[in-house]
C-alpha cells in the first residue's frame, strides 16, 4: 500500500458494518471462552458436542441484536469517549440478560439448565467481562494503531520527501548532505527521459519521467512533496520547459538547495532550502562582486544606515554585519520594523556591536545627537519616501523627507568628517515624470554639488559623496512581486498598468552588494547606475506559470492604465549624460552635469520652506524650474509644465 493510500484511509471512517461484525465476533468468542472456563468445574456440560455450537450461535444472534439495538456500531472509534463506553456496557448487559433467558427457554441448551445458580452466574459474569474487555480492548488497539500510522505519515509530511534532480556530482553530494537532515526525507533521484533499467546511486533509486503523468504517478506512489535542485543552472534550464508547471500540476514544490558556503556550521538547515522564486528566474545570472575588497573597506568601522528597517536598509545591515564592522548604527523612524531587524541581528550575529536608533532624518537635532555620540565613519543614506502615486498625492512630505532629509544627513556627514556618504537614489530621478523622482533628483543635485564644492576647495571637509541609482527591487516593500503573489493566491486577476511598461529589476541582495561595491569604487563625487530592464507584463505571465497556472485562462491579466506620475520606460541615464566603464561590467559611472552649490542650497532651502507651509503649487513650480527635465505625466501637475522658460536649465549651473 502506498503512502497516499494509507493517508487516504486514515481520513475515512471505518465502515459501521465492519465495526458491528468485529463486535459480534468478539462477543461470540467471549461467550465460548466463558463456557470453556465454566466447563472446568462441571464436565457434564459437554456430554453433547452440539452445546458449544448452539451456545456460540445463540451468542452471535443475541450480540448482533443487542449491538443493533444500542447502535454501538455508529461511533467513530478514534473519537471514542466515556459516553460510547457506557453505551457499549449497556449493550453487553443486554446481551447477558438475553443469554440468561436463552438458558431457561431453549431446549438445545438443556445441559446448561442443570448448572447450579452460582455456575450460571459465573458463566454470565465471565461472558460480560470478557466481552466488554474484548470490545474496549479492540478499540484501544485500533486507536493506538491509528495514532502510530498517523504519526508516521505526519513525519513524512513534516520532513518532506523529496527527489533530487539529476545524477551529477553535485546531486549525489546533496543526497549525502540530506541523509542526516531532520527536515527532509530523501526519496531518490529524478531524471528526464525513459529508462528500462533500475538504477541505484548512493543507495537511492533513480526515477525517470517524461511528462506530467509520470510526476503525478511518482507523487501518488511515493508521497513526494518536492523536487530539489542542486544547481541553480539546472533550475533555470528546466524553467524554459513546462517542468515547473508540471510539478505544480503534480502538487510538487520546486526547491533550490544552498551552496556549500551557505550551509551554516556545516549543517544542512531547513531555511537554507527554499522554493524557486521569480527572482531566481529573471533570465540572467545573479550579479556577483568581489566581497574581499568590500569587506576590507568596512571592517572595524562605525557605520550608520538611515532607513535601516526598510527593504534595502535592512539587507544592507545584514550584509555589513558579515564584514566585521566595528559598530553598526540602525537609524529609522518605524518602531516595529526596527524592533524586528534588531531581533534578527541579535540572533544571527550575537557578537555584533549595533545600536538601533529611532529617529527622523527631518529632525536635525536628532541627527546631531546621533553623529556626535557615535561618530560614524561611513553613512549609507537609504531613508526615503519612494511610492510614486502616494508621493504624487503628498508632495510636501516627499520634499521634506527626500530632499530636506538628504540635505540634513549630508550636512552632518560634512560637519563630523564622515569618510564617505553613500546616497541611494533611483532610476526615477532621470528625466523625472513624478514628484518622487524629482525629489530624488533634487537630493542628487544637492549632494553632488556639495561634494564637488569640496573637491574644488570652495568648502572645507573630507567627506566623499557617492550616489547610486537603481530601479525596482524584487520583493521590496510595495514592489510588484508581493502584489502579484497576493493576486495569484486569490485567483486573480493580476493587474498591470500597461502592456508595454518596463522597469529595471534586481534582487535586494544584488542591489545592496552593488551599492557597497560602488562605495568601494568611488574616489570622488560620482553617480553610479545599476539595473536591467524587464517588461512587467512578461514578469506577471512568468509568475502565473510558476504557480502552475495558465495566463488568461486560469488567471486573467488586467491592464488598469498608467497611474499618476508613472511613465512607460524608466531610464538609467538622462539624455544629457554619458557614462564611463568601471571594473564591474554592471556598474557605470554617470558623467553628470555640475551644479553650483550655492544655487542648489538656495533652491533646496526655499523648497523646504514651501513644503513646511504646504504651498503645493508654488513648490511644484519651483521644482520644475530647478529640474527643467521634470515633465509630469498623467498627473494634475501637468498644467504647471508651462512654467519652463529659456535659461532655466542653467539657473543652477556654474
Amino acid at each position: 500500500m502506498t503512502f497516499r493510500n494509507i493517508h487516504s484511509l486514515l481520513d475515512r471512517y471505518l465502515s459501521k458494518w465492519a465495526i458491528l461484525t468485529m463486535d459480534v465476533l468478539i462477543a461470540t468468542m467471549a461467550s465460548l471462552i466463558s463456557l470453556g472456563v465454566v466447563s472446568l468445574w462441571n464436565k457434564t456440560m459437554f456430554s453433547s458436542v452440539s452445546l458449544p455450537l448452539s451456545w456460540g450461535l445463540g451468542a452471535a444472534c443475541v450480540s448482533a441484536l443487542s449491538f443493533l439495538l444500542w447502535r454501538t456500531y455508529l461511533c467513530i472509534i478514534r473519537h471514542t469517549s466515556i459516553r460510547e463506553v457506557g453505551t457499549l456496557l449497556c449493550s453487553v448487559l443486554t446481551k447477558e440478560a438475553a443469554m440468561g433467558l436463552l438458558i431457561v427457554t431453549l431446549p438445545w441448551l438443556d445441559n446448561l439448565r442443570h448448572l447450579r445458580g452460582s455456575e450460571i452466574a459465573l458463566l454470565l459474569t465471565l461472558d460480560l467481562m470478557v466481552t466488554l474487555v474484548g470490545c474496549i480492548g479492540a478499540r484501544v488497539i485500533m486507536i493506538l494503531l491509528y495514532d502510530q500510522v498517523r504519526t508516521r505519515i505526519s513525519g513524512y509530511e513534516k520532513r518532506g520527501r523529496v527527489l533530487v534532480f539529476g545524477i551529477g556530482d553535485k546531486s549525489v553530494a546533496l543526497v549525502k548532505r540530506l541523509a542526516q537532515s531532520p527536515h527532509y526525507e530523501m526519496a531518490g533521484f529524478i531524471v528526464r527521459g525513459a529508462s528500462s533499467t533500475n538504477q541505484i546511486i548512493a543507495g537511492f533509486h533513480v526515477y525517470n519521467f517524461e511528462n506530467v503523468r509520470d510526476l503525478i504517478r511518482l507523487n501518488h506512489s511515493n508521497y513526494i512533496k518536492g523536487i530539489l535542485f542542486a544547481r541553480e543552472e539546472d533550475a533555470r534550464q528546466e524553467q524554459k520547459s513546462s517542468f515547473f508547471k508540471d510539478c505544480a500540476d503534480a502538487s510538487m514544490k520546486v526547491l533550490l538547495a544552498p551552496t556549500i558556503d551557505e550551509v551554516i556550521g556545516g549543517r544542512f538547515m531547513r531555511n537554507n532550502v527554499r522554493e524557486i522564486k521569480i527572482e531566481d528566474l529573471l533570465g540572467r545570472p545573479e550579479i556577483e562582486i568581489p566581497l574581499k575588497d568590500v569587506a576590507s573597506e568596512f571592517a572595524g568601522k562605525t557605520i550608520l544606515v538611515t532607513g535601516a528597517a526598510g527593504s534595502i536598509g535592512s539587507e544592507l545591515c545584514r550584509q555589513l554585519a558579515e564584514f566585521g564592522v566595528g559598530r553598526l548604527i540602525l537609524f529609522d523612524n518605524a518602531e516595529t520594523p526596527t524592533h524586528n531587524i534588531r531581533l534578527e541581528l541579535e540572533e544571527r550575529f550575537p557578537t555584533l556591536d549595533f545600536v538601533p536608533v529611532i529617529g527622523d532624518v527631518r529632525q536635525t537635532e536628532r541627527l546631531e545627537h546621533v553623529f556626535s555620540t557615535f561618530r560614524p565613519q561611513i553613512v549609507f543614506h537609504a531613508a526615503a519616501y519612494k511610492h510614486v502615486p502616494l508621493m504624487e498625492e503628498n508632495p510636501c512630505e516627499a520634499v521634506a523627507v527626500n530632499v530636506g532629509g538628504s540635505r540634513n544627513v549630508a550636512d552632518k556627514c560634512l560637519e563630523y568628517d564622515v569618510e564617505k556618504m553613500v546616497m541611494i537614489s533611483t532610476d526615477k530621478a532621470v528625466n523625472p515624470t513624478n514628484i518622487m523622482g524629482c525629489t530624488k533628483r533634487l537630493a542628487e543635485i544637492y549632494v553632488q554639488s556639495l561634494g564637488i564644492s569640496l573637491e574644488q576647495g570652495r568648502r572645507k571637509g573630507k567627506t566623499v559623496f557617492v550616489t547610486t541609482r537603481f530601479g525596482n527591487v524584487l520583493g521590496s516593500n510595495g514592489s510588484v512581486i508581493p502584489r502579484f503573489r497576493q493576486q495569484i493566491a486569490k485567483g486573480g486577476p493580476v493587474t498591470v498598468t500597461h502592456p508595454d511598461i518596463t522597469r529595471f529589476f534586481m534582487t535586494i541582495p544584488e542591489a545592496c552588494r552593488l551599492v557597497m561595491e560602488a562605495a568601494v569604487m568611488a574616489d570622488g563625487t560620482q553617480i553610479f547606475d545599476l539595473g536591467r530592464s524587464v517588461k512587467i507584463a512578461d514578469l506577471a505571465r512568468r509568475m502565473i506559470e510558476l504557480a502552475g497556472l495558465e495566463p488568461e485562462k486560469d488567471i486573467k491579466i488586467e491592464y488598469t492604465g498608467l497611474r499618476p506620475g508613472e511613465k512607460l520606460y524608466e531610464e538609467v541615464l538622462s539624455s544629457a549624460e554619458n557614462t564611463l566603464p568601471t571594473s564591474h561590467r554592471r556598474i557605470r559611472i554617470a558623467r553628470v552635469r555640475e551644479y553650483s552649490y550655492d544655487a542648489a542650497l538656495e533652491a533646496v532651502s526655499h523648497l523646504g520652506r514651501l513644503a513646511n507651509r504646504v504651498m503645493i503649487e508654488e513648490m511644484v513650480k519651483l521644482m520644475k524650474l530647478t529640474v527643467p527635465e521634470f515633465v509630469s505625466k498623467n498627473s494634475e501637475f501637468e498644467r504647471l509644465d508651462s512654467v519652463h522658460v529659456d535659461g532655466a536649465d542653467d539657473a543652477l549651473m556654474d
